[in-house]
């Protein structure tokens, strides 16, 4: 049992003098040294400069720094200062001079960056198959998917080479690798996070994400991130939302989607009982709206804005972009203004139903992902099993819900499943809290490490 990475538990151990962030960032080299192949890394940081970072903050008093001595990851579409940044493609790779703020946030609350992770190049993708560098592992089962695109991040905090990671967010990206890992995955509301310094994938949707063990982990790595950037168009001042009752919103019952896995489907009934039995009730509703708006983001035109964010390099370097992502991004260029504009209208009439919704139910509960599959299944059949992974996905962006990915079980085969909690836009808090309770209660392994969720830090 290697010993916990927790916030909660370093925290305490800098306390205590038991421990210190040389001998934390020392574990973490030797951690990594030692892993099997997963294709985690992009790049990892040496081990000079890392022990430069922490020998500095051991300069500093720990109760200045709320995280004093924490280890992170960060998704190669991320700015850090110093450290190429290639979006999983290293013909477009370059080096920032600046940090991406969220990033930097980080670094003045005394995190310690360990590398850039692993990703579906260009952040499109929900397998994590789609990079130059190697198809991430699953944490579990080196045969299955990582999910993504944010597959490195969650594969090195998921097997405990990290305390959390940063990933982003714009079509499930930060949640469907967090339920293939059996970690937390959160999903702020747009604009509550910079994405300035972030490699845009669709720049009016993207979330710079977080991956971690546990919620509240999550909820302190946000709080140190979450602010205003009035350098970033897209940043907005957000006041938290509370989620005040407990009606859980579930698709009806024609409307789930396992595809074929028998195993998630109890799990999923396994989690609403759950739910009832700690006092919430269920309220089936209509899925449809959300699933016609999930299908405008890569059915309709917003896939044209992958094409602004990369089509010219694309079109200029063809070859070093995978073939599936160039599809996919290639297809962007031919929606007109007019299906643009079509789409906008339509997705506003659906946002105003679903802003009805809420006046029946508090937030809404759905399978992070149906199924999980097997690394050349999808290899055989990339487009239409991705398409299927975003099947609870994808409209969460279009539609600004805020999202929190838990654990909620294993199949037989030790494959883990994972649930999502979607709220309306700044309820990123009150979801972490409900995620946390119910993660709490299930007393599982938190990632695929010997750690156990306690009843309370």
């Amino acid at each position: 049992m290697r010993e916990s990475f927790l916030i909660a538990d370093l925290r305490h151990g800098y306390r205590s003098g038991q421990l210190t962030p040389t001998q934390v960032i020392e574990s973490a080299l030797q951690r990594a040294d030692r892993a099997p192949e997963r294709h985690v890394w992009i790049t990892r940081l040496s081990r000079e400069r890392l022990l430069e970072h922490a020998h500095a903050i051991e300069l500093r008093a720990i109760g200045e720094l709320p995280l004093y001595g924490i280890p992170f990851v960060i998704k190669d579409n991320i700015d850090l200062a110093g450290v190429p940044t290639t979006a999983g493609c290293a013909q477009y790779a370059y080096v920032p001079a600046q940090s991406a703020p969220a990033v930097q946030r980080l670094l003045d609350a005394g995190a310690i960056p360990l590398g850039k992770t692993n990703l579906d190049q260009f952040a499109t993708g929900l397998v994590g198959t789609r990079s130059p560098y190697g198809a991430c592992h699953n944490s579990f089962n080196a045969g299955y998917i990582s999910g993504g695109s944010s597959s490195g991040s969650a594969v090195a905090v998921a097997t405990g080479l990290a305390s959390f990671g940063l990933g982003t967010d714009t079509a499930g990206s930060g949640r469907v690798p967090a339920a293939f890992n059996n970690i937390v995955g959160l999903k702020p509301s747009a604009g509550r996070i910079s994405t300035r310094g972030v490699v845009p994938a669709c720049r009016s949707l993207d979330c710079v994400s977080i991956f971690a063990m546990t919620c509240t982990d999550a909820a302190q790595v946000l709080a140190v991130i979450e602010g205003f950037d009035s350098q970033d168009p897209y940043s907005r001042n957000l006041d938290d939302v509370p989620v005040h009752g407990r009606r859980f919103g579930v698709p009806r019952r024609d409307q789930l989607q396992f595809f074929g896995d028998h195993e998630y489907a109890l799990l999923f009934d396994r989690c609403a009982a759950r739910i009832e039995s700690l006092g919430g009730s269920l309220v089936e509703v209509d899925f449809d709206p959300f699933l016609e708006a999930g299908r405008l983001l890569y059915g309709g035109p917003w896939v044209a804005e992958r094409y602004a964010a990369v089509g010219d390099f694309i079109e200029r370097h063809a070859s070093a972009v995978h073939p599936v992502t160039r599809e996919v991004i290639g297809a962007g260029k031919c929606p007109s203004a007019v299906e643009m504009f079509r789409a906008q209208y339509r997705l506003m009439s659906l946002k105003r139903t679903i802003e009805q919704l809420w006046d029946r139910v508090d937030l809404m509960i759905t399978p992070t992902a149906g199924t999980i599959y097997e690394r050349a299944h999808v290899d055989a059949e990339p487009i239409s099993l991705n398409a299927t992974l975003g099947y609870y996905a994808n409209f969460a962006n279009l539609l600004n819900l805020a999202g929190a990915a838990f654990p909620a079980g294993f199949r037989a085969d030790g494959l883990p499943f994972g649930v999502t909690l979607l709220g309306r836009s700044a309820t990123e808090r009150a979801l972490l809290a409900i995620a946390d309770q119910l993660h709490r209660t299930q007393r599982i392994r938190l990632g695929a490490v010997d750690w156990a969720v306690s009843p309370q830090d």
